[in-house]
């Protein structure tokens, strides 16, 4: 039996979890997330808790049943409370700025670079320098977040660029001197 499948997902009171054959829904005060989960794998709504069950101990219905159990279980979470991840820019001239449903960054290049912030992702640029990425879809926020960093990653001999919020840099020595 698969060790993270097997646990029930507790649905929080400001939830709503909703199944209908190989459909569910979670729905909370800010979104509303859906997974059509594989035939493989049945849900069913026992009270506060959605039980997952699979059909065969196949390999492949072993891993969907602990995956569609965590998404589930992050679905509930981000309707709820959400997923936010931060990042910083360190550059000289390196800032940010949100533009209705773009957010505008000064990276370096003789040009600005647009982003345009997906459904369902909200984001915020504090002191010009970092970023918040907030949402209800893990999956979702972490894509984005990535992307942010993919403009201009920290680089290893000055550590210029976009990194998350506490990430360490593995610095490079620079040229030493001649003879």
């Amino acid at each position: 039996m698969s060790r993270i499948g097997k646990y029930p997902v507790n649905i929080d009171d400001k939830a709503t979890v909703t199944v209908s054959g190989q459909t569910v829904t979670v729905k909370g005060g800010k979104s509303a997330l859906t997974y059509v989960l594989n035939t493989k794998i049945t849900p069913k709504l026992e009270g506060k808790t959605v039980v997952l069950s699979r059909a065969d101990d196949s390999k492949e219905s072993k891993s969907l049943h602990g995956l569609y159990k965590v998404l589930i279980q992050n679905a509930v979470k981000g309707v709820t409370a959400g997923f936010t991840t931060s990042l910083e820019m360190h550059g000289v001239g390196y800032r940010g700025a949100v533009n209705g449903k773009k957010l505008e960054l000064s990276l370096g290049f003789s040009h600005p670079v647009i982003f345009d912030i997906p459904e369902g992702i909200e984001i915020k640029v504090d002191k010009q320098t970092t970023v918040v990425v907030t949402g209800a879809d893990k999956a979702l926020v972490g894509q984005v977040a990535a992307k942010i960093r993919s403009f201009r990653p920290p680089e290893p001999y000055l550590g210029k660029g976009v990194r998350y919020v506490g990430e360490q840099i593995r610095r490079k020595a620079g040229k030493s001197a001649g003879k």
